[in-house]
């Protein structure tokens, strides 16, 4: 039994799964050897794969492609023609599919609009990228990621929020007053409502 939606302008390639309750909406393709999790969403426009693994809550915006040696994980946020690549070095006569880069957007990350994600990067958990970043190296989790190249400016809470620090290094997220501490140039959860 189907439990998930597919525009008919959209097109479903054999030997792929999708999750329950997932939309894929106009005009998008999901390709051959692809895995979507439950509850995603795709814009209009979007590409899938080859052999792409997709998690659960994953919500994807307008003119996007995730191409092969991409892996996302649960709860993710992929905005308005963000752009992945796979491969460093491309050109149009050379076939370099054995050269594809592994990236990995680690769970609740999410990437603004028209930003660029450059192959062979990790982005942490709840990581924020701002629109029109051109990410070239990993990120920490929570960081809060803008520039071009990327730089980072500051922390996130886990609702994307952007953390302000007492003198003991202390913030609390006014959205649920969870509490987070910068330890060793990282973010450490301390309590979580």
């Amino acid at each position: 039994m189907i439990n998930y939606f597919v525009h008919e302008s959209s097109y479903v390639d054999d030997n792929v799964t999708i999750g329950d309750n997932t939309k894929i909406w106009h005009f998008s393709h999901i390709l051959s050897g692809s895995n979507i999790g439950a509850n995603c969403s795709f814009g209009q426009n979007c590409v899938v794969g080859p052999k792409v693994n997709i998690g659960n809550g994953v919500k994807v915006q307008n003119n996007v492609s995730i191409y092969e040696g991409v892996e996302i994980e649960d709860d993710v946020f992929l905005g308005p023609s963000m752009v992945f690549t796979n491969v460093i070095n491309p050109r149009a006569f050379i076939v370099r599919r054995e050269e594809f880069k592994k990236t990995l957007l680690k769970k609740g990350s999410s990437i603004g609009a028209n930003a660029t994600i450059v192959c062979g990067v990790t982005i942490g958990e709840y990581a924020l990228i701002g629109s029109g970043t051109v990410v070239n190296r990993d990120v920490k989790p929570f960081a809060l990621m803008v520039g071009v190249p990327v730089k980072q400016i500051g922390w996130v809470s886990k609702a994307g929020n952007t953390l302000k620090f007492d003198e003991n290094s202390i913030a609390i997220d006014s959205f649920d007053n969870s509490k987070y501490k910068i330890e060793n140039d990282s973010l450490i959860v301390m309590e979580e409502n």
